[in-house]
């Protein structure tokens, strides 16, 4: 009962402090957005080397691996029997769900046309903080955040050409599982550490990952090339991991819909990545969408719920 007791003061204490740095939090939840910026572009280079199942389970392993060293090594406690359940919907939403659909998508997809997901990903993760925890933000803010995903919804699937696909579906069920595991660890990162939400929802799934990686890696055929490697490695290290470390202190410190706001501007950095790393070309309305984007971004930020 002492250790329990302790490790739940160590809890609040390390989560109290990042709930009165609003500033910080802001800045905790925009790294985590650049991080999943780069995810699709990173998810393209892999399947250059690993069949879409390899690549999620591996992904998932090896974040695992990296995940609970850190948990070993600091002798974290495990979590409170009642924060199991939650863990489990991050882990299903955010470690299995939304990467596999995801990596299922872009595999007839391009990463502009998968944007669409993030484009509409933070009003979906604010309707479901308002079922979840009860959240209730302004009309300001919701009249922002429709006007962006609009504009983000409306650039992206210009960009693909609004064709319907079977690559459609796997995304827009990849938004649900994604905006209910980003909620809930949400809710979880204001009684332990981001880490700890994440790195006990990784840790979780290893029964799961661990067979299936070993089962998929002799299914599918493997070729190591420096695009592949390096997509797995930020996959794993990156978006997996240290994203969501800073993504979920960030909505711990400045709520789930405001912090959810900022992924408005995550589909066009994955265009610009998509640019850069892929050599898919933009229109001349990037940069006025863009620009739409960031004053949202701006009302939502200042709105009060």
């Amino acid at each position: 009962m002492r250790v329990q007791s302790s490790a739940t003061t160590v809890s609040r204490i390390a989560v109290a402090p990042e709930r009165d740095r609003p500033g910080l939090g802001t800045l905790q939840a925009a790294l985590g957005v650049i991080a999943f910026s780069l995810t699709f572009p990173a998810t393209a280079w892999g399947l250059e080397g690993f069949g879409p199942w390899s690549l999620v389970a591996v992904r998932s392993v090896l974040a695992a691996v990296i995940a609970g060293g850190a948990l070993l090594a600091l002798r974290v406690p495990l979590p409170a029997r009642r924060h199991w359940f939650g863990l489990a919907v991050v882990a299903a939403g955010v470690v299995l769900g939304f990467p596999l659909l995801t990596t299922l998508a872009l595999e007839t997809s391009t990463t502009a046309h998968a944007a669409v997901v993030v484009g509409l990903l933070p009003l979906t993760t604010a309707l479901f903080s308002a079922l979840r925890i009860g959240t209730r933000p302004s009309r300001t803010f919701w009249a922002a955040a429709l006007v962006g995903a609009a504009a983000v919804l409306a650039f992206t699937v210009q960009q693909s050409g609004g064709a319907l696909s079977t690559a459609d579906v796997y995304l827009f069920a990849a938004l649900l599982v994604c905006a209910a595991g980003y909620t809930e660890g949400g809710r979880l990162a204001r009684v332990m550490p981001g880490w700890h939400v994440i790195g006990w929802a990784l840790v979780l799934c290893l029964p799961l990952t661990v067979p299936a990686a070993a089962f998929a890696l002799t299914q599918e055929p493997v070729q190591l090339t420096a695009h592949s490697v390096t997509g797995l490695l930020w996959v794993a290290a990156g978006s997996q991991f240290l994203g969501l470390v800073v993504w979920y202190r960030g909505m711990a410190a400045v709520g789930i819909p405001k912090a959810s706001q900022l992924q408005l501007a995550q589909p066009l950095l994955t265009l610009v990545w998509s640019v850069l790393l892929l050599g898919e070309h933009l229109t001349v309305a990037a940069p006025l969408t863009a620009a739409a984007v960031l004053v949202c971004i701006a009302v939502t930020q200042r709105a009060r719920g």
